[in-house]
């Protein structure tokens, strides 16, 4: 096997092209972006096929199936989604977009309102986080009580 070494006239003439080709794939990842599209996706036209009288078997026929049911004073069923971006693998998600269709029902099940509501509307979803908050608080609370118990205590 045989080294090549370059001249530092060669190694001259190669700077600029390395530069030119770093510049190139960087200049790729700015237009580089990946969407993420998480939860129900609303049709377009949709929520104009679902008339304000209409049956909750109707609204099933032309949205599906709901991805929440809230029964607290009437039926409610929440469709949502979340759309997300970013512009590398290594990046954060940025939400770009979130809705929750509402559709409110009577007692009679048929659709009294119906409510399409936005990133400006209301605050984040966290669809991926998956933590649980733990109650830190309470237990320094019971550690205090358990501590001035303890009659090997020093003082």
């Amino acid at each position: 096997m045989r080294l090549r070494v370059f001249s530092s006239k060669a190694a001259i003439r190669l700077v600029p092209v390395m530069a030119l080709a770093c510049g190139i794939v960087l200049a790729g990842c700015g237009r580089f972006t990946e969407t993420f599209q998480r939860g129900y996706v609303l049709q377009e036209g949709a929520l104009e096929q679902i008339p304000i009288g209409a049956s909750q078997e109707q609204v099933l026929i032309v949205l599906g199936t709901p991805s929440t049911v809230a029964t607290v004073n009437g039926e409610v069923f929440y469709y949502i989604s979340q759309k997300a971006q970013r512009a590398a693998a290594f990046l954060h998600q940025e939400v770009i977009d979130q809705r929750v269709v509402a559709v409110y029902f009577d007692q009679n099940r048929q659709v009294r309102k119906l409510a399409n509501y936005g990133l400006k509307d209301g605050k984040l979803f966290d669809f991926v986080s998956q933590t649980t908050p733990t109650g830190g608080q309470d237990l320094n609370y019971l550690r205090g009580i358990f501590k001035n118990l303890n009659p090997l205590k020093s003082s």
